[in-house]
């Protein structure tokens, strides 16, 4: 896992203090403007995003965590895979991410990697690292909208068709002809 201080800052962050949630949640809306939304589109790799919004609710998760849940939504342009043509499409993506101090999720990985790597399987997906008493939202939101991109976009309408010719179906030669084409011809 790399650690959230080690990367650089990306095109979208809103930090938010973990102190801030008390006993009920708080809703966080998020919303990247166009400077942020064409950085990130560089990022990903698209030609463009049009538009990036958050709706999250934070709440306490035991003592010391959280726990964020809500949905990012985009309108974002890629290119088709078939057809090369860009065109818009939406990304609508729940968000349900848990996070604990950094010293927790150490311990949890220290336990992990002591285990068999094949007991892996079953266990629930660490916690994200809470740096300095503060988590990035914004960092969260990109993350969830990269992961909801399709690998493989295709524009609606647009379908793969094989540029090689189907080679006509020849008929099974009966043994007969076969033998046939081994006389020698009687030419007489």
């Amino acid at each position: 896992m790399i650690r959230p201080q080690t990367l650089p800052p990306g095109p979208l962050s809103r930090r938010f203090d973990a102190a801030s949630v008390r006993d009920g949640a708080v809703r966080v809306p998020v919303e990247a403007t166009p400077a942020e939304c064409s950085a990130l589109a560089v990022q990903c790799g698209l030609p463009g995003i049009d538009a990036l919004a958050a709706d999250l609710r934070v709440a306490r998760n035991g003592p010391d965590g959280l726990h964020v849940t809500g949905s990012v939504r985009a309108r974002i342009r890629q290119v088709c895979v078939v057809s090369l043509d860009e065109f818009a499409s939406d990304v609508d993506e729940a968000v349900d991410v848990r996070f604990a101090p950094e010293a927790e999720v150490d311990a949890l990985e220290a336990e992990r990697a002591s285990r068999p790597p094949q007991d892996d399987e079953d266990l629930p997906d660490l916690p994200d690292p809470i740096v300095n008493g503060r988590i990035d939202l914004g960092s969260l939101v990109a993350e969830i909208l990269v992961l909801g991109l399709d690998p493989y976009p295709r524009k609606p309408g647009v379908a793969f068709a094989d540029p090689t010719p189907a080679e006509p179906e020849m008929p099974e030669a009966s043994p007969f002809a076969v033998l046939r084409g081994l006389k020698p011809d009687d030419a007489g």
